[in-house]
């Protein structure tokens, strides 16, 4: 039996058509369904006070409010960079989805380290699992940006923009001080906790400028 052939200007056609790979949309809405969940959860966390109609009866809130803040500030921050970092993914691998379900799973501690923190008012050991938390999400991130660069390359738009990264090696390092500071001082280490979260708040343009490079 005769195999069909196909006619020489169609093989090219298909020839030039790209090969299906696995696209980062569902990594995309999965990932900010976890963190619009987590927040949620870290919220219902605070307890409205029973029959306190007065201002006065939120003071003890305070430290939960306070350490609802900062986590909601970090949570935020790692929502932003993650929605940067996947717009320098052209495709997903197996290790670049294991690698945001690893960063996921710690973000997801969140709520419970902010309320034993909170519910504690700052006392040492919660402070220090708090920072424990961060490092290890910290660490997480950077493990998601190198599975994006095995994939994608060195020189891929990814690879130009992080350089050195000098602000994700800082906050490695003022987590791994903070975390025993918290046993002397949690004022020390809650204060190198805000001092992070600052540093990312200012805005890093480091992907929006190797995008606009890319595409010029």
């Amino acid at each position: 039996m005769r195999e069909l052939q196909l006619p020489r200007a169609l093989r090219s056609e298909l020839s030039l058509v790209p090969a299906r790979t696995m696209g980062k949309g569902r990594l995309e809405a999965f990932s900010d369904g976890v963190l619009a969940i987590v927040i949620t959860i870290m919220v219902l966390e605070m307890k409205v006070p029973p029959h306190s109609p007065h201002l006065a009866d939120l003071k003890p809130l305070l430290p939960v409010f306070s350490s609802y803040v900062l986590s909601f500030v970090y949570l935020g921050i790692y929502w932003n960079n993650h929605h940067h970092l996947m717009h320098t993914v052209e495709r997903v691998s197996g290790g670049i989805l294991w690698a945001n379900l690893h960063l996921l799973f710690w973000l997801s501690l969140v709520p419970f380290v902010t309320g034993w923190m909170g519910e504690n008012r700052f006392a040492a050991a919660p402070t220090a699992l708090y920072g424990v938390v961060l490092l290890a999400a910290a660490l997480a991130y950077t493990l998601l940006q190198s599975r994006i660069l095995a994939q994608h390359g060195r020189d891929s738009v990814l690879g130009r923009a992080l350089g050195r990264d000098l602000k994700g090696k800082l906050s490695v390092a003022l987590y791994l001080i903070a975390i025993p500071a918290a046993f002397a001082s949690t004022w020390i280490a809650g204060g190198l906790y805000t001092l992070v979260a600052l540093i990312w708040l200012i805005p890093d343009r480091r992907i929006e400028r190797s995008l606009t490079s890319e595409a010029a």
